[in-house]
């Protein structure tokens, strides 16, 4: 029986002899003059590889144990970090608030659902259109025992002067303090500030970007399929138009998946080491971040290698 797939077994594994090292004879394989030259130095090869295997690594791989043991500790990292942010939650959230949410966001739902153990609350949650997932996230809350309101995007307004606390997820936080979120969430921000209601962002510091929002890479935008807004009926009827020369239906649909939230309109971020405002961010970026690697592009990796 060969050896589980592995890492360490990739690292230790000897490399393949190439198809151009290999001789052909009739339908049969024959060494090559070089390969038969080098068949006397097997046995030599033999011996090193069993004295690395015993002990002493080989001098390419003398730090896969370092790489390893660093690679274990981040998958450890990233797996506690969700409950690192929820164990805060009965720090920020009091009993009788109505907290606001937009759509789904697991770490949201499990600091609510922290909190729910010892505190007494509300929450609204806004449907998230058009991907419709505040409805699993209200439906979870509910299974949690937690007073839960579904309402309408378009009702965030009017349900925020009733809110005492806004509280979504990210998909990265940017260097200056600004985050990138679910579509829509831009929406409830500017409503928060409106009505002076606090706005919290949970997220862990895994998702810190030295980027900033002016970067090319970051004002790129995933668009998803225009099919959960318009009936592709409509799209199909707009392409036949267009192929019998009759007037086309000028329909352009545009679904971003992600909207930028700047960091004025942030009251704080929850994060798995604490609590920080967007003016500390950039604190953070010089504890987790070397100057070297806020540009990785391939000019900047050859000066480094010179």
């Amino acid at each position: 029986m060969g050896r589980a797939v592995s890492l360490s077994n990739l690292l230790d594994a000897p490399a393949l002899p190439e198809v151009s090292d290999l001789g052909f004879s009739g339908s049969r394989l024959q060494p090559t003059t070089s390969e038969a030259a080098s068949l006397s130095a097997g046995e030599d090869a033999d011996s090193k590889r069993s004295g690395w295997r015993k002990g002493k690594a080989p001098p390419q791989w003398s730090s896969k144990n370092n790489v390893i043991e660093m690679l274990n500790e981040l998958i450890d990292e990233l797996d506690g970090i969700e409950q690192q942010i929820a164990q805060q939650a009965v720090e920020h959230i009091h009993a009788n608030e109505v907290i606001l949410t937009y759509g789904m966001s697991d770490t949201t739902y499990d600091f609510l659902k922290e909190a729910s153990r010892k505190r007494e609350f509300q929450v609204v949650v806004a449907e998230a259109a058009p991907r419709y997932d505040g409805h699993r996230m209200a439906r979870q809350l509910a299974e949690s025992k937690i007073q839960t309101t579904l309402i309408a995007d378009s009702a965030v307004f009017a349900m925020m002067a009733r809110a005492n606390k806004v509280l979504v997820g990210a998909h990265a936080v940017l260097a200056n303090g600004g985050v990138i979120a679910p579509s829509g969430v831009h929406m409830v921000a500017l409503a928060a500030k409106r009505h002076s209601v606090p706005f919290v962002v949970l997220v862990g510091l895994h998702k810190l970007s030295p980027l900033f929002p002016h970067d090319p890479d970051v004002t790129f935008n995933d668009f998803q399929s225009p099919g959960c807004m318009v009936d592709f009926d409509v799209l199909a009827e707009s392409f036949v138009r267009e192929d019998e020369s009759s007037d086309p239906l000028n329909i352009e649909v545009h679904n971003p998946a992600y909207d930028y939230i700047p960091p004025h309109l942030i009251s704080l971020f929850v994060t798995d080491t604490g609590g920080y405002t967007p003016a500390y961010v950039y604190r953070l970026l010089a504890e987790y971040y070397s100057r070297e690697d806020y540009s990785l592009d391939k000019e900047m990796i050859d000066r480094m290698r010179l």
